[in-house]
């Protein structure tokens, strides 16, 4: 997400967290039956329903290549985030804090649930995809100065001796305070000291690749949970549509 959006969206999701506590001081029974209740309600639900159909936009190529022409998926994305935070906050708003039926609670607790894991998993996945692509370009320029320092070592077989002694790990933590005393200039450091810092640092940023790889890979299951939780909700919700039809216009007969 772009920074703007995602503060956007952080503070969106803040107020939904803010309006679900709601219930420690304010309880209204009434409200959810009121007009202005059910139409929060219903808004909150169609809102509710966007991202749905993003989901299925996305993995159906026929829809996808239709919908595209007139609306690219990043505006679809951006559609799917806000409408997946702002129609949970109508549906709190309609509730009126009245937190009683096992459907209802269920209902609230799978919308905090929903959003709250739609929104942690895709500010991680930015996250680990831009320090991946950062690394990387740390790890090409460093592999680019360490062939620069080993072809100096080829033409210097002196320096390259230097390296023997060190060659082993304990060693090399050994002689890590002691490496290049009075040195302080880039300019000044030996070829050979150049070549082990440049090799620890390749070796770390290596380790912290493929540590943020393996966090991406897990976060990329985290999705499909998402995505499950989701038809949950939306199950949830077509039952909670349905019991309010029911047991509302029966009373007309």
């Amino acid at each position: 997400m772009k920074e703007r959006e995602r503060i956007i969206v952080s503070g969106l999701v803040v107020l939904l967290l803010l309006f679900w506590l709601g219930f420690l001081v304010h309880r209204s029974p009434r409200f959810a039956g009121s007009l202005w209740g059910g139409v929060l309600g219903v808004s909150g639900a169609l809102l509710m329903l966007v991202p749905l159909a993003y989901m299925i936009v996305k993995r159906v190529p026929l829809l996808r290549r239709t919908v595209t022409r007139r609306a690219s998926m990043r505006t679809l994305l951006a559609w799917h985030i806000y409408t997946g935070v702002l129609g949970p906050i109508l549906v709190l708003l309609h509730t009126g804090h009245k937190f009683q039926s096992p459907l209802g609670i269920a209902l609230t607790a799978m919308t905090l649930i929903v959003v709250v894991s739609g929104f942690v998993g895709r500010y991680l996945m930015s996250q680990f995809s831009q320090t991946i692509r950062e690394k990387k370009e740390m790890l090409t320029q460093l592999e680019l100065a360490y062939r620069a320092t080993a072809t100096e070592l080829a033409e210097h077989p002196d320096q390259a001796a230097m390296l023997r002694p060190w060659s082993g790990f304990f060693a090399r933590l050994a002689a890590a305070p002691f490496a290049i005393p009075g040195v302080t200039s880039p300019g000044g450091i030996p070829a050979a000291v150049r070549a082990v810092r440049l090799s620890d640092s390749m070796a770390d940023l290596e380790y912290a690749i493929k540590t943020h790889e393996t966090f991406k890979r897990w976060f990329a299951s985290w999705l499909k949970f998402h995505i499950v939780i989701s038809f949950v909700l939306y199950g949830l919700l077509a039952l909670h549509v349905w019991a309010g039809i029911y047991f509302g216009l029966r009373w007309f007969e």
